[in-house]
């Protein structure tokens, strides 16, 4: 059965603090989640040459997981005021896997939150023009935190829930 969110990270720091944390409150709410952090893919850089020679196991088992789930929460860092480059390369990646680069994206529900040393705006501003631009349905709601603001239980808890209510657009 898959899980009713994927919780998606791009740094092994305090972003997987903060995913682990929308996953229990996931599970407080009676939903699955599946954390997938993908600092631990071994995707290669995305090039034209080096999508000939194909990216390798970790991108069709990323490409599968995600695909079974209906929603995602992603949470990442602000890096040089725009988004992590693990981040952009697995969407670089996913976006060409299938005939058409939507498909994956398109119609599906996704939330956003960020734990950067730095502001953290610029990253979700630019993450939510991608994302809606590859056809998602970005949750209006998105959590910014920081070591002097951190997330609050019940902002994370606020998420999920307007998240789950949320379903798939079949287009």
């Amino acid at each position: 059965m898959p899980p009713d969110l994927i919780v998606l990270t791009a740094s092994n720091g305090e972003n997987l603090k903060l995913a682990e944390r929308f996953v229990q409150a996931a599970a407080a709410q009676n939903a699955s989640a599946e954390l997938i952090d993908l600092t631990q893919l071994n995707l290669p850089l995305f090039t034209p040459r080096v999508k000939a020679e194909g990216p390798g196991p970790d991108l069709a088992g990323l490409h599968d997981q995600l695909h079974r789930a209906a929603r995602w929460v992603i949470c990442a860092p602000e890096y040089n005021g725009s988004i992590p480059p693990s981040l952009t390369n697995a969407i670089a990646w996913l976006s060409v896997t299938d005939d058409d680069f939507r498909s994956l994206f398109n119609g599906r529900p996704i939330a956003m939150a960020t734990f950067s040393g730095g502001g953290g705006m610029e990253l979700l501003v630019s993450l939510r023009i991608q994302l809606t631009h590859l056809g998602a349905q970005v949750v209006g709601r998105q959590l910014l935190s920081n070591h002097t603001k951190p997330a609050q239980d019940d902002s994370i808890r606020d998420l999920v829930q307007r998240l789950l209510q949320m379903s798939l657009l079949e287009l």
